[in-house]
């Protein structure tokens, strides 16, 4: 690992969380949100590790804005966003209250306090299911639910979930982390705590990187190799590239098995969601979180 590399994305995610936080505003479009944060990871020497989720009260995860989005922040907004340095990356999300509304805060609160708790016990040694089993127990003594389908992850160079989940629930696995990156991602909920697939997102990701004899999306697709590779990417951002030709060659990518189109992560309709997030850089006797 270069760690340097790591803890400098580390070091921009949290320069943007305190400086785009003030400029959230109810009625702000969500697509001046995105657009600020990844002009910003930029002009600090970093790029987008996957575009800006923006997802509203039950939309839990996978919204970014379309090329032309007229959606503005209102509700639980979730702000998820990462930073790559030469594929080393780190991921951050924070909640904020466009409401004024006390189950907004305190669902907020049972998130970053879950996630408070799970650091303070965070090593090489430590097991899954005890992070798991901290996160849950936050969460419950607010009297609401952790999504038990969504959870934090291992990160390599170029890989931003690289294989093992970090639980959100005690889910009895002996796991040790080791030495590694990993985010943690409690998710809190006044529903029942189980995410399903809603509409397509806007966020794809080159999942079989093969050939096409259409000349536009073959095109296109040299494009997303050279400059996303194996990291996730925003619709609107080849729409900025190439025009409207975009859109038709990423219909015919997705069709054709290239792309993975990302829906939307969402809970049961009326119901709330609430995310917190950091990086942590586990060494054999040091963890240091990146994005703070």
């Amino acid at each position: 690992m270069e760690k340097e590399k790591i803890l400098k994305a580390g070091e921009i995610a949290a320069e943007i969380k305190e400086w785009i936080l003030p400029q959230i505003k109810k009625g702000v479009l969500l697509l001046e949100i995105a657009e600020l944060i990844e002009e910003k990871i930029c002009e600090l020497g970093g790029q987008p590790a996957f575009p800006v989720n923006l997802s509203i009260n039950e939309d839990a995860a996978h919204y970014t804005p379309s090329f032309n989005d007229d959606t503005v922040a209102e509700g639980l907004l979730k702000v998820d966003f990462g930073v790559e340095i030469d594929g080393w990356i780190s991921d951050t999300a924070f909640s904020v209250d466009l409401e004024n509304s006390e189950l907004n805060r305190t669902l907020i609160k049972a998130s970053e306090e879950a996630l408070t708790e799970a650091e303070k016990i965070l090593s090489a040694k430590t097991k899954m299911n005890d992070v798991g089993k901290v996160i849950q127990e936050r969460i419950n003594f607010y009297g609401f639910n952790p999504v038990v389908n969504l959870s934090g992850h291992s990160m390599e160079q170029y890989d931003l979930h690289s294989g093992i989940s970090v639980p959100n629930v005690d889910n009895n696995s002996g796991l040790e982390f080791g030495e590694g990156l990993f985010a943690l991602e409690p998710f809190a909920t006044n529903g029942r705590g189980f995410i399903t697939e809603g509409k397509k997102g806007n966020i794809y990701l080159l999942e079989n990187d093969r050939n096409v004899r259409h000349p536009t999306a073959r095109k296109i697709l040299n494009f997303i190799r050279e400059n996303y590779g194996s990291l996730p990417f925003a619709s609107r951002w080849l729409i900025a590239e190439f025009g409207n030709s975009a859109i038709l060659a990423l219909n015919l990518l997705e069709r054709e098995g290239v792309l993975h189109h990302y829906p939307v992560f969402t809970e049961e309709k009326g119901k709330i969601v609430s995310q917190a997030e950091n990086t942590f850089l586990i060494e054999k006797n040091k963890v240091t979180k990146t994005t703070a």
